[in-house]
């Protein structure tokens, strides 16, 4: 039984804070106040999901992974298939893309977690390379390297239709990126997600304390698969189409550089990271559009020779220090 230290211990660590209200309270206002901007934001709030669902196996269990990507095509295509095929209701389209990724995680989990972190590398990277090898010649089905086409949704609740100008698809995306993110909030400040601070840490303490460490690694990593997979079917069902460059590698570097630049191990960490890495990303692709990537480049460079006392400490590495205070965990 858990003492009442540990009790107050992590109803401290669940309380909302100030900047955290405040924070949501901006996002919500940004909905009447930056209608010009619906479209950019939606992008940002995918892939700030998608770097949230690869904070919880990085910063809270410490599972390296070059292969997230696989996890979000999953759920796109998924969600897309589910569209043409089955019903176009966005809502059940999330859930197809959920249970597709969550499946994916929880059969590849086995292969991941047998290995040290190369091994995991190199085996999270094997995996989306694969599936990116099976989407492109399953033509017939995905659309191959032309991309899978003819996916029309139907309003949202039966009464909200998507616009080219992307103000509903905004408001979807950021009221299904606050509920998973409380979803993740709420796992990582419990006794599960304590729990995977500890095997973080140190996995054979913690398997001698009598922490079952692969049964707790293995569902942290199907849940954060079914996240990311959440946050595919979000670009398929906004974006109405779903290019093979869902399960691209980029993508999973582009979520390892935002919680890098964000900082690992804080929730808040991926969503900082992505609003800076598309800001940087609009700004320097204008300024100079042929070599915008060597100065992001530079800018990771920077920020880890900085921060390199503990690499991935980010700007919540920062603010943390600052106040004395972590992020959501």
């Amino acid at each position: 039984m858990p003492t009442k230290a540990a009790v107050s211990r992590l109803s401290t660590l669940g309380r909302w804070r100030l900047p955290e209200i405040l924070f949501w309270l901006a996002a919500a206002a940004s909905v009447p106040l930056l209608t010009e901007y619906h479209l950019v934001l939606t992008e940002i709030a995918i892939i700030a999901l998608f770097a949230v669902s690869l904070d919880l196996i990085l910063g809270y269990a410490g599972i390296a992974s070059l292969g997230h990507t696989a996890f979000f095509g999953a759920g796109a295509y998924a969600a897309g298939l589910f569209a043409i095929h089955v019903t176009n209701d966005p809502l059940l389209g999330l859930v197809a893309g959920a249970v597709a990724a969550a499946i994916l995680g929880f059969a590849t989990s086995f292969l991941v977690l047998r290995g040290a972190d190369l091994t995991r590398l190199m085996v999270t990277l094997g995996v989306a390379l694969v599936l990116g090898e099976i989407a492109n010649k399953a033509g017939k089905i995905t659309g191959g390297a032309d991309g899978l086409q003819g996916v029309f949704m139907a309003p949202i609740l039966g009464r909200f239709e998507f616009d080219l100008f992307g103000h509903v698809g905004y408001v979807y995306c950021l009221v299904v990126f606050f509920v998973l993110f409380v979803v993740a909030r709420r796992i990582v400040v419990s006794p599960f997600g304590l729990s995977l601070l500890a095997i973080r840490d140190n996995p054979l303490r913690a398997r001698a304390i009598g922490i079952p460490v692969n049964a707790r690694l293995t569902s942290v990593y199907t849940i954060s698969a079914a996240i990311a997979g959440v946050a595919g079917a979000l670009l398929a069902q906004t974006a109405q189409f779903v290019s093979i460059d869902v399960l691209a590698f980029h993508r999973s570097a582009d979520a390892l550089l935002m919680l890098v630049i964000g900082g690992t191990g804080y929730l808040y960490g991926g969503i900082v990271g992505a609003v800076a890495f598309k800001v940087l990303q609009e700004i320097l692709s204008v300024w100079t559009p042929q070599y915008w990537t060597f100065w992001i480049g530079a800018i990771l460079v920077a920020i880890v020779l900085i921060g390199r006392q503990r690499i991935g400490n980010g700007v919540m590495g920062v603010w943390a220090r600052l106040t004395g205070k972590g992020g959501a965990a």
